[in-house]
């Protein structure tokens, strides 16, 4: 509220424009009774102009045709320009008729004059009830501590006990005829005043879809970078506290047992006695289903800046895809130019037909070289007999015997299985030369080793006994075979 603030609202800002004009008391009269008393959001053209042509008739009566000159199209087309910003125009989707709504900033300059006058009630039994709910909601919805929470929970049960006990001996603690009536006025003002909450909302929305529009039409760098900021610029939006408090609202809303239980409850009051000495307006029995459009127009423009987005990769790809058909068609149009010319000698030449991708998630994760921990410790020989002769015991098995051995087997059939193989060139050096087998099989790239299904395997070993060993089915094949 610094000079330098208030000065530079009073030139640009709607509302304090609106106090300001020189019709304000005709402007305020017929915006409030086109859109804030019957509690609407959006009026079409052809329907407001019929209103604003009445409202005129009527102040001609009063004060002379003079007065205000110009058409009823033309004085809203004036109020919705840049210059005054009371009215929003704008095309609802699938519609050739423009529509009207009230902008935030009029409506907020049009309750602070419906205030000026005096009220002829004032609640405050109500209003301080609700403070007390309110504190007591936020104290209890920060309790850290359990045995609070249950105390609390404990005294209102004990409180709910007593009063069932108090109705039960007959004793009925019924409002008196003015607090109902104060409770239904705040009730009602409360209501209406959520409207103006939606207009202020869909302008923030429609304020980001501004942005968006004219930071596309201005881009001329990636799509990745323009979708990575324009989502961040939403995301700070829907994140924010009173996005948070729609996206709650609206999903309480849309449910349709919360609608009933509000229909339900608005007909009971509505036909109460108190309530029927107000005359309430009747438009309060469907306040909810007013909410509803409101909050609709609301998710309309959400659902506008990702139609915006949406569009923008279409032409995008459209452009991208016209630009390479030019480049292709430059490319045969300069072949069919130089048919004919084929030069004797190479013109050009690639590094290779393909470029070489390297993944990240083909890079195997790295593994730490094991370090053995050697410990450098006297040992006493006389002490401890070492055995060395188990360090030159070692079993060499000659790879090419066995495979001169799976050769010769493959000379008059095209393929073998290592159990056959064995019967013909038994196993002279126990499992050293059956794991040298497999290990031939391995890096065969004719072979094929089965693990569905098994092979027994027997031999002698040097000592004469029998030995067994079950292996997957191992199959040899001869190369030429196995290429065909």
């Amino acid at each position: 509220m610094d000079y330098e603030q208030l000065a530079a609202q009073r030139r640009a800002h709607p509302a304090w424009r609106l106090l300001a004009a020189d019709h304000a008391p005709m402007i305020a009269s017929f915006l409030y009774a086109s859109f804030i008393a019957p509690n609407i959001r959006t009026c079409a053209q052809e329907q407001l102009v019929i209103q604003l042509d009445d409202h005129l008739f009527h102040l001609h009566e009063l004060s002379g045709e003079g007065l205000f000159p110009k058409a009823a199209a033309s004085y809203l087309d004036d109020w919705a320009s840049d210059e005054r910003g009371w009215l929003r125009k704008y095309y609802p989707e699938g519609e050739d008729q423009p529509h009207y709504d009230l902008t935030s900033s009029a409506e907020g300059a049009i309750a602070w004059l419906q205030g000026l006058g005096q009220r002829s009630f004032i609640g405050t039994e109500s209003r301080l009830m609700t403070v007390f709910d309110l504190l007591k909601q936020i104290v209890d919805g920060t309790e850290l501590n359990p045995r609070t929470r249950i105390a609390e929970l404990q005294k209102r049960k004990a409180d709910i006990d007593a009063d069932i006990a108090q109705i039960r001996d007959g004793r009925l603690a019924l409002m008196e005829p003015g607090q109902v009536r104060e409770r239904f006025l705040q009730m009602a003002s409360t209501a209406r005043e959520m409207l103006s909450d939606f207009r202020a909302l869909d302008q923030n929305f429609r304020t980001l879809d501004r942005g968006v529009r004219e930071q596309i039409a201005t881009w001329d760098g990636g799509k990745g970078e323009l979708l990575q900021q324009v989502f961040t610029w939403r995301d700070q939006l829907t994140n924010s506290d009173e996005g948070k408090s729609f996206r709650a609202f609206w999903d309480l809303l849309m449910s349709s047992s919360r609608q009933d239980e509000l229909s339900r409850l608005l007909d009971r009051v509505m036909a109460l006695a108190p309530i029927c000495e107000l005359a309430p307006d009747s438009r309060l029995r469907r306040i909810h289903y007013d909410w509803l459009e409101a909050g609709e127009l609301t998710q309309r423009t959400v659902a506008r800046l990702s139609d915006q987005l949406r569009r923008y990769l279409d032409d995008q790809a459209w452009l991208e895809n016209r630009r390479i058909m030019e480049l292709i068609r430059n490319v045969e149009q300069k072949a069919l130019a130089l048919r004919g010319q084929i030069p004797e000698q190479g013109f050009g030449a690639i590094d290779a037909p393909a470029p070489d991708l390297g993944l990240p998630m083909e890079r195997l994760l790295y593994t730490p070289p094991f370090k053995a921990a050697i410990r450098e410790v006297a040992i006493d020989e006389s002490d401890a007999a070492i055995l060395s002769d188990a360090l030159f015991d070692q079993v060499y098995v000659d790879q090419a015997r066995l495979l001169s051995a799976i050769r010769r087997a493959l000379q008059d059939r095209p393929q073998i299985s290592l159990a056959a193989l064995v019967g013909i060139a038994p196993i002279e050096q126990g499992l050293a030369e059956l794991a040298t087998y497999l290990k031939l099989a391995a890096d065969d790239a004719g072979a094929a080793i089965d693990d569905e299904r098994t092979e027994q395997i027997d031999w002698i070993d040097a000592d004469g006994r029998g030995r067994r060993a079950i292996l997957p089915l191992v199959i040899f094949t001869h190369r030429e075979h196995g290429t065909e």
